[in-house]
C-alpha cells in the first residue's frame, strides 16, 4: 500500500513538472536588444536618418490655409473634409474597442491628385508633405498675400497584429513613427511573440514588400525599415511556446482526467 501511494505521488509530481515546462518561456524569447551587454557603459549605435514618406493614392491630407481675412480662411478650410471617411480605432490605445474616428481632409485620387478651392487640382503623389506644402503655397500666393499653409497626413495609420496585447489599426498623429512606437500603441508583444522575426508588410506605388526585422539586434535602429510608413502592417508571429501553450490547454483536461482515473484505480486497489 505504501509503495502504491509513493507511485501515485510520483505520477502527480511528474505531471505537474510537465505542465510547468509547457507553460514556461525562456528569457531569451522575451527581451529586446539581446546583443547589447548588460552593462552601465553606454553604446553608440548609428541610426538611420529619418526619411519623410511620400504621398500615395488613397492618402488623406489635411490642408489648412490661413489668410489675413478670417472669412476667406473659414471658407477655405470648411471645404477641408470628407464626411464619408472613417478609420477604426483612435490615435492611442486608451479608447474602447470598435470606436471610430472621422478623418477629414483631401483624398488623393487614383491618379495622385487633390483638388483645392481656388487652386484647383494639384498632383501630389510621390511628394512629401513638406514638398506638398511648398507646392500649395506657391499656388495660393497667386490669389492671397502672405497666406500660411500647413499640410499633414490625416490618415497616417499603422496596423499591428499577431502576438501583441491590443492588435488593431492605429491612427498616428505624426509621420515620424518607428517600429517600437507601433508596438507601444498595441501594448507591446506578449511573451509569445517572436522578437527575432517580425514581419513588416509595406505597400509601394507599384508593389508590396515583405521585410523581416530582428528586434533582438540593436542594429535595428540602423535599418531602413526602422521608421514606418502609412499603411504599414506589422505582424508578430507566435513562437513555439505559444503552440505548446495552445496544446497544453487542449490537453489539460486529458491530464486531469488521467490523474483522476489513476486516483480511482489506486483507491480501488487499496481496499
Amino acid at each position: 500500500m505504501k509503495h502504491t501511494r509513493l507511485s501515485f505521488l510520483s505520477f502527480l509530481l511528474f505531471t505537474a513538472l510537465l505542465l510547468l515546462l509547457n507553460s514556461c518561456t525562456s528569457y531569451k524569447n522575451v527581451s529586446y536588444f539581446q546583443d547589447y551587454a548588460d552593462t552601465a557603459k553606454p553604446v553608440v549605435v548609428k541610426t538611420v536618418p529619418f526619411k519623410s514618406p511620400v504621398i500615395q493614392p488613397d492618402d488623406i491630407l489635411s490642408v489648412t490655409i490661413e489668410t489675413i481675412d478670417n472669412d476667406v480662411t473659414s471658407l477655405l478650410n470648411n471645404t477641408n473634409s470628407i464626411n464619408n471617411t472613417s478609420t477604426t480605432l483612435p490615435v492611442s490605445g486608451n479608447a474602447p474597442n470598435n470606436s471610430t474616428q472621422n478623418v477629414n481632409g483631401y483624398l488623393v485620387d487614383k491618379d495622385g491628385y487633390i483638388e483645392l478651392p481656388f487652386v484647383g487640382k494639384l498632383h501630389v503623389a510621390g511628394l512629401t508633405t513638406a514638398e506638398t506644402k511648398d507646392l500649395v503655397t506657391k499656388e495660393v500666393d497667386k490669389y492671397f498675400n502672405n497666406a500660411i499653409v500647413n499640410v499633414r497626413y490625416a490618415n497616417f495609420k499603422v496596423t499591428v497584429i499577431g502576438e501583441v496585447l491590443r492588435p488593431s489599426t492605429y491612427i498616428v498623429p505624426n509621420e515620424r513613427v518607428n517600429i517600437f512606437d507601433a508596438l507601444g500603441l498595441a501594448g507591446d508583444m506578449t511573451i509569445y511573440g517572436r522578437r527575432e522575426n517580425v514581419l513588416l508588410m509595406r505597400d509601394t506605388l507599384n508593389d508590396k514588400k515583405l521585410i523581416r526585422l530582428n528586434l533582438n539586434n540593436k542594429d535595428i535602429v540602423s535599418s531602413p525599415y526602422f521608421y514606418l510608413q502609412s499603411n504599414d502592417i506589422v505582424y508578430v508571429q507566435p513562437n513555439k511556446y505559444k503552440i505548446a501553450s495552445t496544446d497544453a490547454y487542449r490537453n489539460r483536461y486529458i491530464t486531469i482526467a488521467a490523474a483522476v482515473l489513476t486516483l480511482v484505480i489506486v483507491a480501488l486497489r487499496t481496499r
